[in-house]
Formats: structure tokens, sequence, C-alpha cells
């Protein structure tokens, strides 16, 4: 069987969630080649099909639908987790329309939140994630969209929150927040992206099994890490949606992609979100 290409982040959850995989330690899986990269570069991989499975924002879902289907095991997905908006003073949500505001991706799911939350807001320039918080303190931009682990350190860099738009997303819907998901090239074919999956779920069967060896493994190959961030992250984005989505997961994606569609951010299609929708 050929080698699966699999992308995903150097992120605490996804390094935790594809470490067995990774290191071959799931039996029978298929054999895999590991890119990690951050998730803005995954989002363009697979616009351009070149990753046969990989973790993408589920905004970046919209734009893959023909060509990729998601799989129901390995997502970020949950409650009070989602983006956050900062600024360096005061600032109100309505004051963001006149603050040029940093993003760290046109296809992640935080800018599309952000799109959703206030359509009118356009001043938005694309940043490396891990720049956002510095650039807003020095004055740069008047706020920044924060993902990852930004979420747990922005009062280090003497930030304050302006909007949590997961808490906007829950309160506004009902629904968990859906922020990422792992999707395979559908032309693998049904039975090779069922197996795929179902490695996937073992692979975070296993790390929960050996969580802390796990996580020193993670802190080995990140020393500039701090453990108790990283354990933070972990334990706030891998949950039991990442084991599979269920009814609850499904519907919150179904109802994102539908509101997405509907303020023509993404296009739309008939192909199923599953491959066996």
């Amino acid at each position: 069987m050929a080698v699966v290409s699999l992308g995903y982040s150097p992120s605490p959850n996804d390094t935790y969630i594809f470490h067995a995989l990774a290191r071959g330690k799931i039996s029978g899986a298929p054999a895999f080649e590991t890119i990690l990269d951050d998730i803005e570069t995954l989002n363009r991989l697979a616009v351009d099909g070149r990753l046969d499975v990989t973790k993408v924002s589920i905004h970046a879902l919209g734009h893959l639908r023909d060509r990729y289907c998601l799989l129901h095991s390995g997502g970020a997905l949950g409650r009070g987790c989602g983006p956050l908006v900062v600024a360096a003073g005061p600032l109100s949500p309505s004051g963001l329309a006149h603050e040029k505001i940093a993003i760290p991706g046109r296809l992640t799911t935080a800018a599309l939140l952000l799109r959703l939350f206030d359509p009118s807001l356009d001043n938005l320039v694309v940043l490396p994630y891990h720049r956002i918080m510095d650039a807003v303190r020095k004055g740069e931009f008047g706020a920044g969209l924060i993902i990852h682990e930004s979420r747990f350190t922005y009062p280090d860099f003497g930030l304050r929150e302006v909007i949590d738009l997961g808490e906007w997303w829950e309160r506004t819907t009902g629904h968990p927040i859906p922020l990422g998901g792992i999707l395979a090239r559908r032309d693998l074919g049904a039975d090779r992206i069922h197996a795929i999956d179902q490695a996937v779920r073992e692979s975070v069967e296993y790390a929960h099994a050996h969580a802390d060896q796990v996580l020193r493994d993670i802190l080995r190959n990140a020393p500039e890490m701090d453990a108790s961030v990283a354990r933070r992250f972990i334990d706030l984005y891998v949950n039991t949606y990442t084991l599979d989505y269920g009814p609850d997961g499904e519907a919150a994606i179904a109802d994102v992609v539908a509101r997405a569609e509907t303020a023509r951010i993404i296009p739309t299609s008939e192909k199923s979100l599953f491959v066996d929708g």
C-alpha cells in the first residue's frame, strides 16, 4: 500500500493526536509520511491538492469539499476554546470597524468567525499567528485575532480582550465551536478513508492511554514550550469530539458551513461533508 502524506501543525494538540501514527505505533495503520507546518500553510497545500490527509481549518473545508472529505476523528471542536480579538487598550467590538486588524490567515476558522460576526470588517492583514500579539502591543495594529496558545498568554503582552468569538458563536447558535478537522482526498476511496479514520481514532486513544509519555515527547521536541501551557492546550482542544464529532459536532460543522455559504464566504457544493454522508 502506498505511503499516505499526512499534514498537521506542530501545535500541542495536533502532535498529541498524531504522536502514535507518526511513530508507527498503531498496528495495521497505513504508512504515513508526516508534514508539519502552520495551519494556514496546510490550508494552502490542501487547496493545491498536495496532501492525501491533512489537518485544516473548518473554513478551508468550505473551499475543499469537491476534492476532500472530512474524517470523523482528529478534529478540533469544543466549548470555551474559540479565537479572541485583543487590543492594547480599551476597545469595544463596534470600534473594530475603525481599526486595522491582524489575522492569522484568510482561510482560518478564526477569520471566518470574525467575518460572520461583523461582515463590514475589511481592514484585515494576514500575519503569522505567533507574531500577532507582539505587533498589537507595539501599535502596528489596532487589534489582533489570536488562536492556539495565545489564548492563554495574551495578558503577558499587556493586551485586553475585545471579544471572544467562540463565546459569541456558542451564545448565538448553541453549538460547540468547530475549529478544525482532518480531511482525506476523496480519490483515496471509501475503504481506505475509513481505515485512515479508524487509525486516527486509535492514535488519539493511544495518546490518552500514554498521556504523560506523549507530553514528554512533545516537550522534548519543543523545549521552548512551557509544560503547563502545553497541558492546558491539550486539555482544551483534545476532548470527546476529537474521538468522534458525533451528532452535536456534525451539526455545528454543518451550521457554520451553511452560514458561510449564505454569506458568500465559501462556494456552495453538492458534496457531502463525510465520505459516508
